[in-house]
This record gives structure tokens, C-alpha cells and sequence, in this order.
């Protein structure tokens, strides 16, 4: 089976890069109004497009989707630092300027706004808004609750809102449905950026702190509205019959449900066992160990219960145990190093996964922008690599392999080797422990969330490996609420992360690497990396026009934070693996991304 996903996923990648090469070399600027906008080339669908090409414009419309969900929420504010928000609640009742195709890398077309003008620089960018778009309780969304709304998000919001804010030099109305920002600092990607920001209804925050959480929703002019909420178990959007949007090209064929409900679980297997038990709808199978096993039961066999592997190709993205450099001895790249030799990742996979999941190589793997970082670095790559190459971590520029054990217990190659940088980082074995030079012992916390189950068994035989180095590692698991407040505080030692990366990386790689954004309370850079050579690349990735420019910096910002070993990678499925309720259905047609948001749930429906 995996063969067969090479198969076909190797002339996807060969064919979806001739796609964003030709769209690269197609740029034009955009002189007048448009309906979208891509972040290379032109939109691939023209002004007059019918459907999205992934969307069934003929779904039935009806239903009630049940969704499963691991921890809890206490409120409902997703916009800000405080508080555990859940995780559908914006997407599902908020809308944006523009939304976004994920059939295409990064293009985006008119939502709330008509259309969008830049120029060949985008040195600005002007939306101007329909006049028909509407909040949720029926009152127009204005210009003036578009631009309260960048300013509070910029100021008060969430850190991933506000450094697109500080590259906005004006913001301000050029007409009674249109606005301009105008930027003081080069980024092409901003335009994009600010068309996919929330907007919220300015009347419904006044006299109130948007900083503070509440379990008042927000007023949204998305197509569900909040209708109950059980604060930390449950939590159902209906849809709103009065929907502004839901004839606009855009949306046509998708939001097809009347009723969403996400229910929350102590722990996945709970939520597993209310799958079987039909009181959830669809569940998405992430370990194939279990996709082998656990799916046998007589709802399956009777055909009541749907089975698909669905091949993407999105980016692998990094997973795995993300270590905090901020403190010793992390901040030792010989330390790191040993910590990754130590995962016997070979063990693991097949204790955990039936040996089935390939391992994550570098932070782009699976696409058309990943490039082989165990080699030499060449070409353009070497090249942007150069300048820094006094101070890039060992491996970045010569090239960087993750350690292969022969997946027996012992890992007995790769913990001589986890011993010697130790020692060369000034560690020593004293009476069956690792200890400093002044005695102190290498002891540290691996801090999960309750309910990550297979992240709890994966850190649980790390630990027994860790103690054949001499290292006292434990397993601490805490409710969301917690796990939320020390992850802002970087009040962890080593912590679970994943981050999902695109087929068009850009802004997002400075909330998650940037050295600005390393010691900023609440920010997604959770390793603390901090490296002018990461800032570089995503500055030239932001900035260039060329194709080769642009891939070339992917493969060395990939190749910098793969080598930096900021992270115990595991492992990243190239395929989703889905069950659902055979009333449940989805177009054939599948998306770049896959099985993805903005392909579910937007784009199912309920078929009895």
C-alpha cells in the first residue's frame, strides 16, 4: 500500500511543482480590482468560476455532524493568549476578507470583500467589501469594524496577529466599502495575510476587555452560529438560515450541515470507543497499527461505517518532542543531539505503528519544496547558506541524517555515539547517573497533555532509553488548561509539538522560528530558536519574485532547522486515514491538501 502512495504521490509532487514554477513565472501585477489573489502568478480560477473545484455544488443540504475532540475548552474567545478556546470555533462562525482555496498552494478569492487591488510591489493592498455581507445577528459588517478589528487583533490579539500589524504603516478608509493598508516593509506575502485576518463586530466589544476570556461567542458573519455550550464537554454550532454568504461562488457546495457538534474526551481511546458506538460521526485514524486492527467490528463489516485512505500532498511538517533551548542544557547542540540518538525511533514505530509510518527527515518532506538535507548543500542553496556559515549548526551546510537504529532495545551504536558528544559537552557517568561538572545530574521533564495517548507511549520508552545514558527523564502529563499556560510561559523542559507547514510557507515561519518571537510569552516558537540565518531565509522567502530564489530558501531554512536538532522528530502519515458514518459523504474530487480544513468539514454532507 505505501508503495502504491509512492507511486502516485511521485508524479504529484513532479507536477505540482511545474505548477508553482509556471505560476511563478507568470506573475503580473495586479493594476485594477481583482476577485483574488495568489502569492505566485495569478488565481487559477477565472471571476466567473461557479463552484470550488473540490466542492459538490449539488450536496444535499441537512444533517448533524458529531466530532470528537481530546481536552476541553473554558472559553470562547479563540483570539488571544488566555484561555483554551475550542478549536472550530472561528473558523466555523468568523469569516475573513477572502477565503482560501486549498487546491492551489496559496490563493485566495473574495469573501467578505468583493475584490482586492495591489500593485506589482505590494507595497499596499485595498479590499472593498460587499455590500451584502452581514453578522450573524443581521447588522452590515462595515469598514470601520474591518479596521478595529486588525488594530485589536495587531494589539491585543494573539502574537500570531501582530507582526503583519507592526508592517502596516496607514491603515484607512478610502471609500464608504473600501480600505487601504499601506506597508513599510517589503512582504509580498501581507496582502494575503490580511486577507485571511477575523473579522469581528466592533459594537459587541465596546466597554468590554478583548484581552480577558469569556464564554460569550463572538459575533461572527460565518455560516454557524454558537447555539449550546457545555463549557469543557461540548460545544454545538447550528446554521445560521439567514447566512449572508451562502450564495457566493466561494461557498457554493460547501457548510451543507445544518448542525456541527464537537464532544470532548479524557483520553482518545474513550473517544474511540464513542465512535464505535456511533455516537460520533467521523474519526480520523492517525496511528496504522490501530487502523489494522481496530476497525474489524460489525458496523464496519455490515457497511455502516466507511473506510478510506486518502492520499495529500501537503508538506510533513515537524512532529515530535520539541526541546527548550531558552535553558541549559539544551541550548548545547551536542546535548540535543544526544537526545535525539537516544530515541530509538525504529523501536518505537514498532511497538506504536506496526513499523508502517515513515519517519519526518526535515520539515518539508512529502512536497514539491522538500530537498534531500542529508547531502551536501548546493547551488542557490549553498549560496544563501554561505554568509552564515561560521555559525550554522554542524551538518547544515555538509549535510544531516536523523540516526538509524537496528531496532533492538540496546541502540547500542547510537547511545556510544549519545556518550561521546555527552562527554564532549562536559557530562560524565558517576555511580550510574549523568552528572555535570559540578555534580548536578541530567534530570528533565517531558510535560504532555492528558489524553495524547500515543505521545505518552512514545515519551514512556523514551524515558527507559534515556536511563541507559544515565538520564532521569519523566513523563508529566497536565489538563489543557495547564499544559496551555506553562507552553506560553515555556515552562517545560521538552513538550509535544506539531506544526502543520503549507505548500506555501511564509509569515507563519517567523511565529515559528523567528528569533523576534523566541522570547515573546505565547508565541509558537517553542524550541527558543534564535538564528540569524532562519531570519534570513524567511526574509528572502517573503521578499523574492523568482521561483529558484524562493525554493532555494525553503530548502535551506529546512535544512538550519533540521540540523539545529531543535526537535526529536517521529513520524508524519503521507495519507489520511478516515471512518465515518456511511451516511456521511464527501466529493471524489480531492484537494492538494487532502482530507484537510477547508475540505472538512466545509465540504461534507449527510445522505440517508
Amino acid at each position: 500500500m505505501k508503495q502504491q502512495a509512492q507511486r502516485f504521490l511521485a508524479p504529484a509532487r513532479r507536477g505540482l511543482f511545474a505548477l508553482l514554477f509556471q505560476a511563478c513565472l507568470a506573475q503580473t501585477a495586479l493594476a485594477a480590482p481583482s476577485h483574488g489573489i495568489a502569492m505566485y502568478g495569478e488565481p487559477a480560477l477565472p471571476p466567473d468560476f461557479v463552484a470550488l473545484p473540490y466542492a459538490n455544488p449539488d450536496a444535499p443540504k441537512g444533517g448533524r455532524l458529531t466530532l470528537g475532540e481530546s481536552g476541553g475548552f473554558d472559553s470562547l474567545n479563540p483570539f488571544i493568549i488566555k484561555g483554551q478556546a475550542p478549536g472550530q470555533l472561528a473558523g466555523l462562525t468568523v469569516e475573513t476578507l477572502m477565503g482560501r482555496s486549498i487546491d492551489e498552494p496559496f490563493t485566495l478569492y473574495g469573501l467578505l470583500a468583493e475584490s482586492v487591488e495591489t500593485d506589482d510591489a505590494r507595497s499596499f493592498v485595498e479590499f472593498t467589501l460587499r455590500p451584502e455581507a452581514r453578522f450573524s445577528d443581521g447588522s452590515p459588517v462595515t469598514v470601520e469594524d474591518v479596521l478595529w478589528s486588525f488594530e485589536t487583533l495587531g494589539t491585543l490579539g494573539s502574537p500570531r496577529y501582530q507582526g503583519a500589524w507592526k508592517k502596516i504603516a496607514r491603515a484607512e478608509a478610502t471609500g464608504p466599502r473600501s480600505l487601504r493598508f499601506t506597508f513599510n516593509a517589503q512582504d509580498r506575502e501581507l496582502p494575503l495575510i490580511l486577507g485571511l485576518r477575523p473579522v469581528l463586530k466592533k459594537a459587541q466589544w465596546q466597554g468590554r476587555s478583548f484581552d480577558e476570556t469569556s464564554l460569550e461567542a463572538p459575533i461572527g458573519s460565518g455560516p454557524y452560529v454558537v447555539a449550546e455550550v457545555r463549557p469543557g464537554q461540548a460545544i454545538t454550532y447550528r446554521k445560521n438560515p439567514d447566512w449572508w454568504g451562502k450564495d457566493l461562488a466561494f461557498n457554493r457546495g460547501l457548510h451543507n450541515l445544518d448542525e456541527i457538534r464537537v464532544e470532548y474526551f479524557g483520553t482518545a481511546s474513550t473517544m474511540f470507543e464513542a465512535f464505535r458506538a456511533s455516537e460520533l460521526t467521523l474519526w480520523r485514524e492517525t496511528n496504522p497499527a490501530k487502523w489494522q486492527v481496530n476497525f474489524s467490528y460489525p458496523a464496519v463489516t455490515a457497511g455502516k461505517v466507511k473506510l478510506a485512505e486518502l492520499p495529500h500532498q501537503r508538506p510533513s511538517g515537524i512532529e515530535g518532542f520539541a526541546m527548550n533551548s531558552r535553558k541549559p542544557p539544551f541550548d548545547d547542540w551536542r546535548v540535543r543531539e544526544a537526545l535525539i540518538l537516544a530515541f530509538n525511533f525504529e523501536l518505537v514505530n514498532a511497538n506504536l505503528n506496526a513499523g508502517a509510518m515513515p519517519r519526518i527527515q526535515s520539515y518539508f518532506s512529502n512536497s514539491a519544496l522538500s530537498g534531500d538535507v542529508a547531502t551536501p548543500a548546493a547551488g542557490k542553496v549553498l549560496e544563501l547558506l554561505q554568509p552564515f556559515a561560521a555559525d550554522l549548526p554542524p551538518g547544515t551546510i555538509e549535510g544531516y541524517a536523523l540516526p538509524v537504529s537496528d531496532g533492538s532495545e540496546a541502540n547500542r551504536k547510537n547511545l556510544r555515539r549519545a556518550v561521546a558528544l555527552l562527554e564532549e559537552a562536559g557530562w560524565r557517568v558517576e555511580e550510574g547517573r549523568l552528572v555535570d561538572a559540578k555534580g548536578q545530574p541530567f534530570a528533565f521533564e517531558i510535560l504532555l497533555q492528558n489524553g495524547a495517548d500515543d505521545m505518552i507511549a512514545a515519551a514512556s520508552i523514551y524515558v527507559e532509553a534515556l536511563k541507559r545514558l544515565g538520564i532521569a527523564a519523566r513523563v508529566q502529563t497536565v489538563d489543557a488548561a495547564i499544559y496551555k499556560q506553562r507552553i506560553n510561559d515555556f515552562n517545560f523542559d521538552m513538550t509535544h509539538m506539531l506544526r502543520v507547514l503549507s505548500l506555501s510557507p511564509g509569515n507563519e515561519q517567523r511565529l515559528y522560528w523567528g528569533a523576534e518571537q523566541a522570547g515573546q510569552p505565547g508565541s509558537r516558537n517553542l524550541p527558543g530558536i534564535r538564528s540569524a540565518a532562519v531570519d534570513a531565509m524567511i526574509d528572502t522567502i517573503l521578499a523574492t519574485h523568482d521561483p529558484e530564489t524562493f525554493r532555494a530558501a525553503v530548502q535551506a531554512l529546512d535544512r538550519i532547522l533540521t540540523a539545529g536538532r531543535y526537535v526529536v522528530p517521529i513520524w508524519y502519515s503521507d495519507r489520511d486515514r478516515i471512518a465515518h458514518d456511511a451516511r456521511l459523504h464527501y466529493p471524489s474530487k480531492l484537494p492538494i491538501y487532502g482530507f484537510y480544513p477547508g475540505f472538512n468539514p466545509e465540504t461534507l454532507w449527510i445522505e440517508e
